[in-house]
């Protein structure tokens, strides 16, 4: 069997791990892909990068796959091995792209990781139905492993996915209402993005054997991470680089999103706050000057400077929690660089 210690002895970066997690996680989760039928693994193959819209082979981007790579570390943390922790690595990894396939329509998004998002090119239904068919094989990707504790790693996806449709559906209901308070936009956040991080955490932990007290704090340890990458997210929503990011220049800004850095931005009483209001409340559509003019009203309101002082104070907390796990190393210095990156990062 392997472990971590059998191929790292800490020394590895952020994306060394991402890299070696891809490496373990890829081959699982495309036999888990080739179970579907084949006009929905199409789309799916399309999603992951996998193939080109006619079905050809490609090798298009796939994500940075930090929640299989939290998986699989937090089941070594608890000195537990890859094998282990493989089905929850494969399961969180299809419930996010699940969600992404979603988000895209949901959103009106026409670009993700460089090229056209599914729905673009495959229409909305089959878009949604394919997301429909990850989620359901995540499921089944657990339940089959035939690990003692499947049947509560599958209740804790389950209420991790019901928290994620939380989250989205409140995301959805912000961009109509102008009354967001940053409070409620925090929880949404919690809910949207560290959710699934949390469940990341915690499954690895309990399929890697795991003491309760462990899955508990490495599941706090993925929920305040993942509140932060949000935060990030939000960041680079507004002035993240296209050509790095994969998405419009002020993708955020042009649906009005009610993101993190726009509550903080819009409650903060100030000129620029209640400047920005009143573009937020146009009716007409944003023009590009709008949108510049926006982005530095969030600036000078102080929305960017609090988002990345709240994302790294929750990094802060976040590795107080790996100290609580008592996780061990290498899997404990990984998970701290995986945690820095995700919090300083560019796309």
């Amino acid at each position: 069997m392997s472990t971590l210690q059998e191929t790292s002895q800490g020394d590895r970066s952020a994306a060394e791990v991402l890299a070696w997690s891809r490496e373990q996680v890829e081959p699982a989760l495309r036999a888990a892909v080739a179970s579907l039928p084949p006009a929905t693994r199409r789309i799916a193959d399309y999603h992951f990068g996998w193939a080109d819209e006619e079905g050809r082979p490609a090798q298009a981007d796939g994500g940075k796959a930090i929640r299989p790579a939290l998986a699989l570390l937090s089941a070594h943390a608890v000195g537990g091995t890859t094998e282990a922790a493989l089905p929850a690595a494969v399961a969180v990894e299809l419930v996010h792209n699940f969600s992404l396939l979603h988000d895209d329509v949901m959103d009106c998004d026409t670009a993700r990781r460089h090229r056209a998002t599914a729905w673009t090119v495959f229409g909305l239904g089959p878009a949604i139905l394919a997301g429909d068919a990850l989620l359901g094989l995540a499921f089944d990707v657990l339940v089959a492993s035939g690990h003692p504790a499947r049947g509560e790693a599958a209740r804790m996806l389950g209420a991790a996915v019901q928290e994620l449709v939380d989250g989205q559906l409140a995301d959805a209901q912000f961009e109509t209402r102008e009354d967001v308070v940053p409070a409620e936009c925090v929880r949404m956040a919690q809910l949207k993005t560290g959710a699934l991080l949390g469940c990341s955490t915690a499954l690895g932990a309990l399929l890697g054997g795991g003491r309760p007290d462990q899955v508990d704090a490495l599941r706090l340890y993925g929920e305040d991470l993942g509140l932060a990458y949000q935060y990030v997210d939000d960041l680079l929503g507004i002035w993240g680089t296209p050509a790095v990011t994969g998405k419009p220049v002020y993708s955020d800004l042009t649906r009005r999103k009610k993101s993190l850095p726009v509550v903080a931005a819009l409650a903060s009483g100030s000129p620029a706050g209640r400047e920005l209001a009143l573009l937020y409340g146009q009716t007409e559509e944003l023009s590009e000057t709008d949108l510049v003019r926006a982005a530095a009203l969030v600036d000078r309101a102080g929305g960017r400077a609090t988002s990345q002082a709240q994302a790294d104070a929750l990094l802060a907390a976040a590795l107080g929690e790996l100290t609580i796990a008592g996780a061990i190393a290498p899997a404990s210095t990984e998970l701290e660089r995986l945690a820095r990156l995700a919090t300083h990062r560019d796309h």
